[in-house]
């Protein structure tokens, strides 16, 4: 059978693929100056399109200007960390001495991979596109973009955002729907971002093989939050509302549902409702009259989010707070379901909307047996005072990252922790030193070192001595590392008096 991905070559697209080819031998011999100085320019022209961001952030999903400078800080304090530490990421690493190497000289030398294709997702469009290109920047690479086009007016403005920054194009945008996407996907990057579902990332990783490019997905699924008797309750459901409402729950890392213990159950439903209500209807004026009150991104994704609710209505579910809808201004009210079971869609599919659902539980194992059936998630929660309930189920499952008495603050918060999923929510890291990493190509230096030994008498025919050396390699004890440090230096100095 053949694996042969034939995707249609879209003659413009690959116009657009080689002039920035082109760029890519340049780039790649930059300094780490010259390279901070493109991420500078990236972040100032972002910085000085504020208001137009805002405007379009606004039609997009509703969201005021806090919130999107909330997303804004996040790859300024990525842009900061990335020209604080370049020079030394870029520095070749020294790699210790083994017993095959002594008096070698080995290290890590880091050079770009050569053309970079980023797809972000529309739900934080600002920082999940760019965060990437400021990596991939860093590592010495050139880099096309192409925004969701869910997000039209974001990817109008980061497009000229881009062409502003990077007039001679080693950062471009190309615009479009799945024909733009098809068509990039055709040409022969050397490096692939996407954020999105894994239905899609299955495409990208398919057609990243046909030019056995490497790829960096971050795919979500759906995240656990796990409620233990222990727990502050109040704590972790004022935690959890603004967790699975904020962006109106369109973030790849909210809580989809929550295991609550069957002792605090409904005194934590009691007050997830309550606390929902605090932050979005203050006033008791309906949550659709709360300007700060997020919208669903599209008609599609609206009807979708819909349609999952009223599956669990229809099969039984509880509706304990909202279920409603305006289907004009894409608003879906604060949705807190419990009672589900397992053949309702809405425990079998990522929700990605402004919904939860809450399950009680009595035997922790039962919990991990849950978590474990499905795919592993992208992020998972634990509520808990007891540390040892919160260890066990540390040990005993498996996410992207994992949070203790918080959610959804691990993201885009600290540039030395890692991002990422596991297999079906993401495959590679991003932030910090990671993003510049998977844009690398950490190349393995070995320079040989002073001829202290005949070189012959490693080459048949062998001799006896040097077959017992092998022997005794193999039969003997480990040698500690600091005696191969010690033996390494020797050689060295041995090396240095014989030429």
């Amino acid at each position: 059978m053949s694996t042969v991905v034939n995707l249609p070559v879209n003659n413009e697209i690959r116009a657009t693929f080689d002039r920035v080819a082109g760029l890519v031998p340049q780039l790649a011999q930059s300094s780490a100056a010259q390279r901070v100085e493109r991420i500078r320019r990236l972040m100032k022209a972002t910085l000085d399109a504020r208001p137009r961001i805002y405007e379009a952030v606004k039609k997009e999903r509703g969201l005021t200007p806090p919130d999107v400078d909330g997303e804004l800080v996040m790859l300024k304090m990525e842009a900061e960390h990335i020209a604080k530490h370049l020079a030394d990421w870029m520095s070749d690493k020294p790699a210790p001495p083994s017993l095959m190497t002594l008096g070698k000289k080995c290290y890590l030398h880091y050079e770009a991979k050569g053309m970079v294709l980023v797809l972000p997702s529309w739900n934080a469009p600002y920082v999940i596109g760019f965060l990437p290109v400021l990596g991939a920047l860093a590592a010495g690479n050139a880099v096309i973009v192409k925004p969701s086009e869910l997000a039209a007016p974001s990817s109008k403005v980061m497009a000229d955002i881009v062409r502003e920054a990077f007039p001679d194009g080693e950062v471009t945008v190309v615009e479009g729907g799945v024909e733009a996407a098809t068509g990039l996907l055709a040409c022969p990057f050397n490096h692939i971002f996407y954020i999105g579902n894994n239905t899609v990332g299955r495409i990208i990783m398919r057609a990243a093989a046909e030019h056995f490019a490497s790829v960096t997905l971050e795919m979500g699924g759906k995240n656990p939050s796990i409620v233990d008797a222990s727990a502050d309750v109040e704590d972790a459901a004022l935690k959890t509302s603004w967790g699975r409402m904020c962006n109106a729950g369109q973030a790849c890392i909210a809580p989809d549902y929550v295991f609550a213990h069957e002792a605090v159950f409904q005194r934590y439903v009691d007050a997830l409702v309550k606390e929902i209500t605090a932050m979005y209807d203050p006033r008791g004026e309906g949550f659709d009259k709360n300007p700060e009150y997020p919208r669903v991104i599209n008609a599609r994704h609206f009807e979708r989010i819909k349609a999952l609710i009223e599956d669990a209505r229809a099969k039984g579910a509880k509706i304990v707070m909202g279920g409603e809808y305006k289907a004009e201004e894409r608003y879906i009210a604060p949705t807190v379901i419990t009672h589900t079971t397992p053949d309702m869609k809405i425990m079998q599919e990522e929700i990605f909307g402004p919904v939860i659902v809450v399950m009680p539980w009595r035997k922790r194992e039962d919990v991990v047996d849950y978590i474990r059936k499905h795919d592993k998630p992208l992020a998972s929660y634990v509520f808990a005072r007891d540390r040892e309930v919160w260890e066990y189920f540390l040990k005993n499952t498996t996410s992207g990252s994992m949070v203790l008495n918080h959610n959804v603050v691990q993201s885009g918060t600290n540039p030395y922790l890692p991002f990422g999923g596991v297999n079906h929510s993401g495959i590679g890291r991003l932030v910090g030193f990671n993003t510049f990493a998977e844009c690398s190509n950490a190349r393995t230096v070995f320079e040989e070192g002073p001829k202290v030994v005949d070189p012959r008498t490693l080459f048949p025919p062998l001799t006896d001595k040097y077959k017992k050396q092998l022997t005794q390699l193999l039969e003997g004890k480990p040698v500690p590392d600091g005696m191969v440090s010690l033996i390494d230096k020797v050689v060295r100095v041995v090396g240095v008096f014989k030429r």
